[in-house]
């Protein structure tokens, strides 16, 4: 008999339900974007958040329903993101999840977000089974983890300051190119030289598989200030090509030297920075040469989106792991 998983994401600034079955089938995948709302403010706004949670969560359920051509009858089970996020944005999908869980009699899961990003290659390769090895690259996030079973994560490596999708943010705004930086950085980059200008790739001595990107993104605000200073005029286009390929440069060589060293025939690739154009190349041509299968999802299911919830809540599910009504919002919550 297939299990039906009702999943509901709202960590930071997308609105998201999802009908998914035996954790690998997706009936229906809908995503509200608050992007045009905190586009004017450079960035998500957290109370603005909350509230278009609020607004448009009900509809985003009801709607992820009828595209599954189900009702809550049919639901087995309601998975949730209950961190790492926004706190008053995780508040709105949480006590959404317990209201439906609670009224209809149903399981209550809670999930965290960073398992979700690595689930949602269970959505495209149905095949997939851990253990693995992970590459973890968000806006909150960069990870170097072992999926040792479903559920359980061993890191062998993280961020020491920014994160990735972080250091792609500050930079997008400090070469004029606005919010939201990431896709902005890639299609600037993609007029530009990536080796125009050199910038340093950071390392943690003693930590080979951490990660560092707060020197890269000073480097870059350094350079522009130096450039303004003497009068020099640079290629917003080029910048935005050689900070990506920096960053890009460390992303693979970290993954790749985990992969040969730990034995690992196969990496995943998750989080929202891995729609990354240049990032998937770079990666997909390591991986080529060293013998290792690399699996990354499709563009909209690396960004936010409940489908990759409800299936990692499917396994959660499967485990026998539930989650009581004092169930609440970990802003920091760790994988």
């Amino acid at each position: 008999m297939s299990t039906l998983v009702l999943g509901i994401e709202s960590s930071c600034d997308e609105t998201a339900a999802a009908v998914v079955r035996d954790g690998r089938d997706i009936l229906s995948n809908v995503i509200s974007s608050q992007v045009p709302i905190h586009t004017i403010y450079g960035g998500v706004v957290p109370e603005l958040a909350s509230r278009n949670h609020i607004m448009n969560i009900n509809g985003v359920i009801r709607q992820s329903l009828s595209d599954a051509g189900v009702t809550l009858d049919d639901i087995d089970a309601v998975a949730v993101t209950f961190g790492p996020g926004l706190v008053g944005a995780l508040l709105v999908g949480v006590a959404e999840a317990k209201a439906l869980a609670y009224g209809r009699g149903l399981p209550l899961v809670g999930v965290n977000h960073m398992e979700g990003h690595v689930c949602a290659n269970f959505l495209d390769y149905k095949e997939l089974e851990p253990p693995f090895l992970c590459l973890i690259v968000s806006g909150g996030h960069t990870h170097l983890a072992m999926m040792e079973d479903y559920g359980s994560f061993r890191i062998l490596g993280q961020t020491r300051d920014d994160a990735a999708g972080e250091a792609f943010d500050k930079v997008a705004r400090a070469i004029g190119l606005g919010y939201p930086g990431g896709p902005k950085v890639e299609a600037a980059a993609k007029r530009g030289d990536p080796e125009a200008y050199h910038f340093p790739r950071g390392k943690v001595t003693d930590h080979p598989y951490d990660f560092t990107f707060s020197g890269i993104k000073s480097a870059v605000l350094n350079f522009l200030n130096h450039a303004s200073m003497s009068g020099e005029t640079v290629r917003q286009e080029d910048v935005a090509a050689s900070f990506q390929q920096a960053v890009v440069d460390v992303l693979v060589e970290r993954a790749v030297a985990a992969a040969l060293s730990l034995k690992q025939d196969r990496l995943v690739l998750a989080g929202g920075v891995a729609c990354n154009g240049a990032l998937r190349a770079a990666l997909e041509s390591a991986c080529e040469r060293e013998g290792i299968r690399l699996y990354r999802p499709r563009p909209i299911l690396c960004t936010d989106n409940a489908a990759m919830i409800a299936s990692a809540g499917y396994f959660h599910f499967l485990k026998g792991d539930r989650a009581d009504w004092s169930l609440n919002a970990v802003p920091g919550l760790e994988l």
